[in-house]
């Protein structure tokens, strides 16, 4: 189980950084935050800048704690927020299906930290070696929850202001 925790925290927390960093940054082919604020403007995310910034460190931000297992829920709460609103503003309206644009891709990932909030980021994390691991079904439903209130906060001031 040792090492089974620590390769799906690595694996998804890794991926995140790079998602997030192609936002902030440009990096891995990604748009930058210029790009991303003119992507996001388009959406009706506005201001686009603001969002591109808070959506880039919520998953590279989320996608570092990931990986190090450190403050696993507040990880988890920044890509289930991520993530909630990439489904409603972005794929929701293509069904599930990623072959049609859809969510599945961003249920399974959002599925992937639920878990690991629950279950913990395991021995080989920070969170443990610093004796500061906290897990259990109370714990993911909270980062979950938090998650998309963030993300339900996000589409309401894009609403506001559109």
């Amino acid at each position: 189980m040792k090492i089974g925790m620590a390769v799906l925290r690595l694996v998804v927390g890794l991926l995140f950084f790079g998602h997030g960093m192609q936002k902030l940054t440009g990096w891995f082919g990604g748009g930058g935050i210029q790009g991303t604020a003119a992507g996001f403007e388009g959406m009706g995310l506005k201001p686009g800048r603001d969002n591109a910034v808070a959506a880039g460190v919520s998953e590279a931000g989320g996608g570092a704690l990931l990986a190090a297992g450190l403050a696993t829920p507040l990880a988890a709460t920044m890509i289930s927020g991520a993530m909630g609103s990439a489904v409603y503003h972005v794929h929701a309206p293509n069904g599930p299906w990623v072959t049609k644009g859809g969510w599945e891709y961003n249920a399974v990932l959002t599925a992937a930290v639920f878990a690991l909030a629950a279950a913990g980021p395991g021995e080989l994390s920070l969170d443990h070696a610093l004796g500061i691991e906290t897990s259990g079904a109370g714990v993911a439903l909270a980062a979950l929850g938090a998650g998309l209130l963030g993300s339900a906060g996000v589409a309401a001031r894009a609403r506001a202001l559109a």
